[in-house]
């Protein structure tokens, strides 16, 4: 079957009243079979969380269904992982993620809330959730608050999103093939096709003609580049100095170096840590 076009997605209003309707209301309604699809870590995540060191404490931003929370698998409970989601019913999901009997640490809040103590945790992720930001300011402030809860002197962080550049086992596709992509990206949405067994009964004539339920969720899909640019545009917001424009070599002074920067099936990723003089 070829990839299906995506349609346009058209942001009005407040931002946060349209990401209630159309990301955090869709995730709460198909949170189980959401959660039954993703279940296997992606290799770079996974190889980026076996090397951090072993008595970090971190924090997983937008843990979804909390997969990487039991990680890592060849260290059990050698590093604290705290879950935050907007989504109550993928956090109790997480609660018990890699075993029913384990009692993971999760959070309930947004990932633009700013509840911790500035550089409390040694590391942090954000996979698949900066995507769901309506606008650019508000993805850059998520890149920002995730910046600041790491460690100024070793913090590490990697940040998964959506990509343009869909590869060749995608069902997705983003770019007509008359369209010249932007650099800014696309905003899009993304149909969720909920598993029959899992559809819950209603009086809509569609539901009693045995069509499925079908939830729609808005996406920013990223440009090439452009992960890697808000990232700078957030260090530079908050004062720090980048790694390939290192200037001061005095006391105190703060930056970030962005280690890796890359694509990985249909995601780019950005892996960035901090120092400090």
């Amino acid at each position: 079957m070829p990839p299906r076009a995506l349609e346009v997605a058209k942001v009005e209003g407040r931002p946060e009243t349209y990401e209630d309707q159309n990301v955090h209301a869709v995730y709460d309604e198909i949170a189980a079979h959401f959660s039954s699809t993703r279940y296997k870590p992606w290799p770079i995540i996974a190889k980026f969380i076996s090397s951090l060191t072993t008595g970090w404490v971190g924090l997983d931003s937008g843990t979804g269904n909390g997969k990487y929370l039991p990680l890592p698998l060849d260290r059990p409970g050698g590093i604290w992982t705290i879950g935050l989601d907007r989504s109550r019913n993928l956090l109790e999901i997480a609660r018990t993620a890699g075993s029913f009997s384990a009692s993971r640490e999760v959070v309930w809040g947004n990932v633009l809330d700013n509840p911790w103590r500035p550089g409390i945790f040694d590391y942090a992720i954000s996979i698949a959730t900066i995507h769901h930001l309506a606008t650019h300011e508000r993805r850059r402030l998520a890149v920002k608050r995730l910046i600041q809860s790491i460690s100024p002197s070793h913090g590490r962080a990697l940040i998964y999103v959506w990509a343009i550049e869909q590869d060749e086992l995608s069902k997705r596709k983003v770019v007509s093939d008359n369209e010249t992509p932007s650099f800014t990206g696309k905003d899009v949405i993304v149909p969720w096709v909920l598993s029959k067994n899992l559809q819950v009964p209603s009086n809509n004539s569609s539901d009693k003609n045995g069509e499925p339920q079908v939830y729609h969720r808005y996406y920013h899909m990223f440009a090439q580049g452009e992960l890697s640019r808000l990232v700078i545009e957030a260090a530079e917001e908050l004062g720090l100095q980048l790694e390939h424009k290192r200037r001061d070599e005095g006391q105190n002074v703060r930056g970030v170096e962005i280690v890796q920067d890359g694509w990985e099936r249909s995601n780019y990723y950005v892996e960035l840590r901090l120092w400090q003089t």
